[in-house]
């Protein structure tokens, strides 16, 4: 199931620069700091973890977002400087200062994230020794470069890009993101740069961010556990010359849609390269009393380890999920409940139809689509989740060795 290309990647946007450079932050032999640099100061937004632990650069991040502005972006893989104290903060504060300084920049417009193993302690001394190769470098790196320095146990590195038409000229929207394991939502685990060479009005970008978040990221769960480091960043630097795009507008509409498929793809990357994970699962609860019914529904099958552990042994035990949506505080009628493994229907009105064989069968597929149907409302919504191995377990035993 492993991907080695990236996906729907093309030309980047307009105007930004991108550099990567080697600190051995956790281990030689990969880079592990890169800059993002737009040549234009950029309107931004951001969403950021909702863990009450947030690492030392989300709440940097999280009091710079307030100005709506920026223009670059350091991020390190190999140390998440979480739960780091007071230092822990002066060194992400650090990390920005000496960017700034070397781009001639306000601090304020510099934003810093970090991913990697929470509780040690940044080694500021081969950091701050990497930053001024790491802006000298800025224009050779690539964005595949980007994306490959915030990796940790990502297998490969996750590019999606877009173009669109939007304020009488063409622009493009391009992401980049890390994400494997700890993936929850509220954010999935993950570092996500989004960039667009769009000029977005300030309120119209959030508005943007905040729906593609919620139908993308806020969508996805690996394992079930909440990063302290989860940031997405959209930066938009207007030098694709187009007209200003503010909300309610056909360019609103177009850019939101093309912002909306870059986050969607990027976070079906994460789920698709979830760490020791086999089978990429996508379920659906359908006719539901409502949304939030429908995605309680769809996310309590997609956390059961028991479901997941099923679906990795090619076992079509309908029973786990008939289980999950016992408990998962919904309202659903059990004598109305209709499981599907893709087409083959295994229970009708709460009842096994014997189809168990032809399920199995369904479930040794790479690919696998589970629809749960309530029949109590009209209301639906879709997650995406992967299987459970015992590689899960190995990679997360050795994760700090």
């Amino acid at each position: 199931m492993k991907m080695k290309n990236v996906s729907g990647y093309k030309a980047g946007p307009k105007g930004f620069l991108f550099s990567s450079v080697e600190a051995a932050i956790k281990k030689l032999g990969r880079k592990d700091i890169t800059l993002i640099y737009s040549e234009k100061e950029a309107t931004m937004s951001g969403v950021f973890t909702t863990n009450k632990v947030k690492a030392a650069p989300v709440r940097i991040d999280m009091n710079r977002i307030l100005s709506g502005r920026g223009q670059a972006i350091i991020a390190n893989s190999g140390n998440a400087n979480a739960c780091s104290g007071k230092q822990g903060l002066k060194d992400a504060r650090e990390m920005a200062k000496l960017v700034a300084k070397e781009l001639k920049l306000s601090q304020g417009s510099v934003y810093v994230c970090s991913t990697g193993v929470i509780g040690m302690p940044m080694p500021m001394d081969r950091v701050r020794a990497k930053i001024p190769e790491l802006v000298a470098g800025l224009g050779q790196g690539t964005l595949s470069d980007a994306a490959v320095a915030i990796m940790t146990t990502d297998t490969f590195p996750k590019i999606v890009s877009r173009n669109v038409k939007a304020g009488g000229r063409q622009g493009t929207v391009t992401g980049i993101c890390k994400g494997a394991g700890m993936i929850c939502p509220n954010l999935a685990t993950m570092l996500c740069f989004l960039m667009t060479d769009l000029a977005v009005e300030r309120r119209a970008l959030a508005g943007a961010l905040k729906w593609a978040v919620e139908n993308s990221f806020n969508r996805i769960t690996v394992d079930g556990d909440m990063s302290t480091n989860d940031t997405v960043l959209l930066m938009a630097n207007g030098l694709a010359g187009n007209e200003m795009i503010r909300r309610g507008s056909a360019s609103f509409a177009a850019f939101s849609s093309a912002l909306s498929s870059v986050a969607e793809e990027l976070s079906s990357l994460i789920v698709k390269d979830g760490e020791g994970a086999s089978k990429f699962i996508t379920i659906v609860v359908r006719n539901a009393k409502s949304r939030k019914d429908a995605t309680e529904a769809a996310f309590a099958i997609a956390r059961s380890t028991l479901v997941k552990t099923a679906i990795y042994g090619n076992d079509a035990n309908w029973g786990r999920i008939m289980a999950a949506l016992g408990y998962s505080g919904v309202s659903i009628n059990e004598g109305k409940t209709d499981i599907y493994f893709d087409k083959v229907k295994v229970a009708s009105n709460g009842i096994s139809t014997g189809r168990d064989k032809e399920a199995t069968t369904i479930l040794k597929q790479k690919e696998i689509k589970i629809v749960v149907d309530l029949h109590v409302g009209s209301a639906s919504s879709k997650i995406l989740t992967c299987d459970l191995t015992e590689e899960y377990v190995r990679i997360n035993a050795e994760y700090r060795t």
